[in-house]
């Protein structure tokens, strides 16, 4: 099985490796795009510290949407754990992650051992088929969350909620409500709108909000960012120091505005790249058979968890928990070959 190529020619690891050290080397306007375990995003800050690159996630708007309350307004948040034992009112806001479903389920139907013997209410705000009561006002979900802020602080609103009583009468006998959302579900302005709904319940009882995000690894290489450089993605090394700018280091706005001259690619799961752009000069890691399309340099990569044992965030957790391989195989790791890369690099 053939595991590098430059171009559609067969080549070993470490000639391919070599090619893209020079490659980065020549480059003025390094991107990365990353998608990968604890492990490779730590190998690939590393690498884009070394060549003054900045990164972003492979996919990363859902990212930027579930980082933009942290990094720009903060947020009052709460553990798994805590939501299994003490939330007496779960209310899920927009479409959870099906990666997340089996242990909401298991929540759902289970009572909280601290919550003072009572059980547990479940309601849906805009949300898909499932247990617990809809919440809705017709009108998409950032008008049905504006008008249960307005109705939940006593003002008028235009628009009317299905089952808002209910919902208002739980709340008020909660002891601890627990909101849980996602990046994939809720737009910037909605994540923001439910955190106000949040502050306001905070002035009179406990309440939180549970971020479940549309792609853990991602969430994990996140956390590896911040550790790193204080910073979480899309950040940049291109002045020397990580500098923080969602919008400046976008990478798909930077290959767009073609300020990008170099794209690293790292995808760890099988057909996440197919082909790519022509421009710039790519460089991918992928869990792949073949060259893909018009890259530079191809060299096939693990899955993590699947391949090689691997360092992953949980949302079951809300941390970092290791992982042994599912079907152990000779493929390199993405840390693996980023150090490989790294080595080759000029002193």
């Amino acid at each position: 099985m053939a595991v590098a190529w430059i171009g559609s020619r067969e080549v070993t690891g470490t000639e391919a490796a070599r090619r893209a050290a020079e490659l980065l080397a020549q480059s003025r306007c390094p991107v990365f795009s990353l998608d990968g375990d604890v492990h490779a995003w730590r190998a690939a800050i590393a690498l884009a510290e070394r060549v003054g690159a900045s990164y972003d996630q492979l996919q990363g708007a859902t990212l930027a949407r579930e980082l933009a309350l942290f990094t720009g307004k903060g947020a009052i948040t709460v553990a798994p754990g805590e939501v299994r034992r003490r939330a007496d009112c779960i209310v899920l806001v927009g479409e959870i992650p099906a990666s997340c479903r089996v242990w909401l389920k298991d929540v759902s139907g289970t009572k909280p051992d601290l919550a003072g013997g009572t059980g547990r209410s479940l309601f849906r705000v805009d949300s898909g088929r499932g247990a617990g009561r809809q919440v809705s006002s017709g009108g998409g979900i950032a008008q049905t969350l504006a008008a249960l802020r307005a109705q939940l602080a006593g003002r008028s609103s235009s628009a009317t909620v299905s089952n808002f009583d209910a919902l208002r009468k739980a709340l008020g006998n909660a002891r601890y409500a627990a909101f849980l959302y996602s990046g994939a579900g809720l737009d910037e302005l909605a994540i923001e709108m439910l955190q106000g709904i949040v502050a306001d319940l905070n002035r009179t009882q406990r309440a939180a909000m549970l971020l479940l995000p549309d792609n853990e690894d991602a969430w994990g290489g996140a956390l590896a960012s911040t550790w790193m450089t204080g910073f979480a993605p899309r950040t940049g090394f291109g002045r020397g120091m990580p500098e923080y700018d969602p919008w400046r280091f976008d990478a798909a706005r930077m290959i767009a505005d073609r300020e990008a001259d170099l794209h690293l690619v790292m995808a760890s799961r099988r057909n996440d790249i197919a082909r790519l752009p022509r421009r710039p000069t790519a460089i991918v890691l992928s869990r792949t058979d073949a060259p893909v399309a018009n890259a530079a340099v191809t060299i096939a990569i693990g899955e993590p968890g699947r391949d090689h044992d691997a360092v992953r965030y949980s949302h079951r957790t809300g941390t970092i928990v290791a992982q042994a391989a599912e079907k152990p195989s000779q493929r390199a790791s993405a840390a693996a070959i980023i150090g490989a890369i790294s080595e080759a690099l000029p002193c």
